[in-house]
């Protein structure tokens, strides 16, 4: 009797603790765009040398400081900070916020450098194809994993200094590649055209900080840290506040695309309902094909609904050594949306509209404004 009784206290205690932590859990759970903002190195890591007495590290947190202030001010977003002050964190450590988050962005924040005086800026988004250039600077921002305790063990027996290891790395974020590069696409045209400095382009690297986040993840390179010109600007509070704002409208730009492709559907038990169920000729636009890119991965499977939950009309695209997949084919922009949504009822929560005219792919803000031209 007494050994029921006590695992009926165990029970209980099991329950009240179980409906305790969902309860916890669905308070703190948020409508809101969230945002991890990491400044790249910290504490006994300074970052990139230089001999003008700048530090990478300080100049990193502030402009993350920055940009998030200005975001926070957004009552539509939330931000994360993977560090505030100088302290060092580990590369696997500031993925893990992210991840913990539930992110919808994580931008790393850094200074390049080199042996000349290079100057611009470049931003990075996963990828496993490295010219020369890329592959020297994976390795010396990966190099900082040697600063770790027990590196060995979170990162698998990875060696900065071997190609091969860079050629091994898993893409774990293969999915958001196409969202990672549509933001690091708006913070360079910032930079260019609205700041006026040189833009060295988006480049694909594999970056260990990148690699292991779940989400669409840019780490920027803000300038060279080792150029006297650049260096003194991005160690400028004036300088630090242009960079800051670019990225700021770079990140509002982004939600305001993504909320382009949100449609007037409601999910009712897994099925796609839209508010108007007539679909109509006025949303037809002419010359121009609207797919739901629903994955992109390194592996070949072929678009049958069994590989896909059940989704026909699946197609596939071989872009730049990914296989990108796609849901539906139709120049109507209302009824893609409502494919978009069937794939997202499905599982496929990070799927987005893609637009093309002429089998080249536009960006869908010009699709969208091709109507009125």
């Amino acid at each position: 009797m007494k050994t029921y009784n006590k695992f009926l206290l165990v029970l209980t205690v099991v329950i009240l603790t179980f409906f305790y932590n969902t309860s916890s859990l669905a308070q703190t759970k948020t409508d809101k765009f969230v945002v991890v903002l990491d400044a790249g190195h910290g504490g006994k890591d300074p970052g990139r040398p230089t001999s003008y007495g700048w530090k990478e590290k300080d100049i990193a947190l502030d402009v993350v400081l920055k940009v998030g202030k200005a975001v926070e001010s957004n009552p539509n977003f939330e931000v994360i900070y993977t560090r505030k002050t100088d302290v060092f964190l580990e590369l696997h450590e500031r993925a893990s916020i992210a991840n913990k988050a539930d992110a919808d962005l994580f931008i790393s924040i850094h200074c390049n450098a080199h042996n000349s005086q290079a100057y611009g800026t470049e931003t990075y988004v996963l990828g496993v194809g490295n010219t020369e250039r890329n592959f020297n600077v994976a390795k010396a921002e990966n190099e900082v994993i040697y600063l770790e305790d027990n590196y060995e063990k979170h990162y698998e027996g990875f060696d900065p200094n071997s190609p091969d290891s860079f050629i091994g790395l898993t893409l774990m974020q293969e999915e958001y590649v196409e969202q990672s590069i549509m933001l690091a696409n708006f913070i360079e045209t910032n930079f260019k055209k609205d700041l006026k400095r040189k833009s060295r382009g988006v480049k694909q690297i594999s970056l260990l900080v990148l690699r292991a986040t779940y989400m669409p993840s840019v780490l920027i390179e803000t300038g060279f840290i080792t150029n006297h010109s650049e260096g003194k600007y991005l160690n400028s509070k004036k300088g630090q506040g242009e960079i800051s704002n670019a990225i700021v409208k770079a990140i509002l730009n982004y939600k305001k695309t993504l909320d382009m492709n949100v449609g007037d559907t409601v999910l009712i038990g897994g099925n796609t309902e839209n508010n108007n169920s007539n679909v109509g000729t006025e949303d037809i636009y002419n010359n121009i094909v609207f797919k739901v890119q629903i994955a992109a991965s390194s592996k070949k499977l072929e678009p049958k609904p069994y590989n896909f939950k059940g989704l026909d009309d699946v197609s596939r695209e071989k872009i730049n050594g990914l296989y990108k997949y796609y849901y539906g084919y139709t120049s109507n922009y209302t009824k893609v949306k409502q494919q978009q949504q069937t794939a997202k009822s499905k599982g496929y929560n990070s799927s987005f509209i893609v637009a093309f005219k002429d089998g080249q792919q536009i960006t869908l803000e010009e699709a969208l404004n091709s109507k009125a031209n």
